[in-house]
């Protein structure tokens, strides 16, 4: 098979591989409260628990690039995105806080090394074929999570218990995922090549772009883990109601992505996050005062489009803003992804000292930042090496 046609195959199978990991965090998040009334916990130590996939991902992400380089691409992927997929089986076991935390730190940890080997493969693919994938794939990614949270909003309605759910979804997904990773490209490291580095610190370029993304994922991480509880326990919805919410965000976030790179096109990445962070505003400002949950969904849906283009724009950004794109870039993902991950549990904190709303109108405040820090998003082009 011709060369070109091995990389546009690959693409094709790395947006599959984002579709999957996607599903995965949509079928999670839409049973959020099964699992909170199975494993007996508040809402402080439902947040606690959530610290836990933050902590699992910091300890396991620095070990992907190492698999990688051992296994090469492809058998890496595969086994990263196998572990991902059954994973999602284990929070809705817990019977118990200790149990629930120890099933999130697997969960977590699985997640970031998955998340980490289909990123570097989706930059490489990218390089290869000379033009940009990256924020179609994260619009794959947001498909994923729609696809899995529509079923998990059917299975909520459906009263099936979310162990029930998740053994399925899990060996739906991993069967696909192990297919599709057949089509991957395949790259393995010289022989001279040493091992990559268990950790280096981010350029000071990528900081200011960094906290940009911050800003964007947290608003997701809260919104995905917690919309659902928000509808329950603060609007008294039932629990299909209560997870369309979140099916809902994920269908805007998906939208947005798809059709985000025509947008930038026409108004530049500045006025696009601008622009975003206005609309993310809004929409937390509609959560926070929400009467209905027809409002509160809207504002959900809101803050799905005011949010769903910023971390595609700050890993364009990152790698323009210094010599070494990898590097700005990996700094930029490291913030990002971590303040996904710490998001519910900043959130469970909150509700806990608080309520929910309290906890939503830090999310407001932070869309706010959007706007504007927006103009960080400008830096100067680097020219392509070829």
């Amino acid at each position: 098979m011709p060369v070109a046609d091995v990389v546009r195959r690959s693409r094709y199978a790395v947006a599959a591989v984002f579709c999957v990991h996607g599903a995965v965090t949509g079928s999670f998040a839409t049973r959020v409260p099964w699992i909170q009334d199975h494993s007996g916990v508040s809402a402080g130590q439902l947040g606690l628990a959530l610290a836990f996939p933050a902590l699992g991902a910091a300890v396991m992400m620095p070990l992907a690039a190492r698999v990688s380089h051992t296994l090469g691409t492809r058998n890496a992927l595969r086994g990263l995105l196998a572990l991902w997929t059954l994973a999602l089986v284990l929070p809705s076991l817990s019977p118990s806080l200790l149990t629930l935390c120890a099933a999130l730190f697997v969960y977590g940890g699985t997640a970031g090394m998955a998340d980490v080997a289909m990123n570097a493969l989706g930059v490489e693919v990218e390089h290869r074929l000379e033009k940009s994938i990256m924020s179609g794939l994260h619009g794959m990614w947001s498909v994923g999570a729609l696809i899995g949270s529509a079923v998990g909003t059917v299975a909520a309605h459906a009263e099936l218990s979310a162990q029930t759910h998740h053994v399925l979804a899990a060996a739906v997904l991993t069967v696909i995922g192990l297919a599709v990773c057949q089509f991957v490209l395949n790259i393995h490291p010289a022989e001279d090549d040493e091992p990559p580095a268990r950790f280096a610190l981010p350029p000071r370029s990528a900081l200011l772009i960094g906290a940009v993304g911050f800003c964007a994922v947290f608003a997701e991480g809260a919104s995905l883990d917690w919309s659902a509880v928000y509808l329950r326990d603060i609007l008294d919805s039932s629990a299909g109601v209560a997870a369309a919410a979140t099916t809902g965000f994920t269908l805007t976030m998906a939208v947005a992505r798809i059709t985000g790179d025509a947008v930038v096109d026409r108004f530049g990445a500045v006025r696009t996050v601008r622009w975003s962070g206005v609309i993310a505003t809004i929409g937390g400002v509609l959560v926070v005062a929400a009467w209905h949950p027809a409002v509160a969904m809207t504002g959900f849906g809101l803050l799905g489009i005011g949010i769903a283009v910023v971390v595609p724009l700050a890993f364009a950004a990152a790698g323009r803003s210094g010599s070494n794109a990898s590097q700005a870039i990996a700094g930029v993902a490291t913030i990002t992804y971590a303040s996904g991950l710490v998001a519910p549990s900043i959130i469970g904190g909150i509700a806990q000292a608080s309520s929910l709303t309290m906890s939503f109108l830090v999310v407001t405040v932070l869309a706010t930042g959007l706007a504007v820090f927006a103009p960080v998003l400008r830096t100067r082009s680097r020219s392509r090496v070829t």
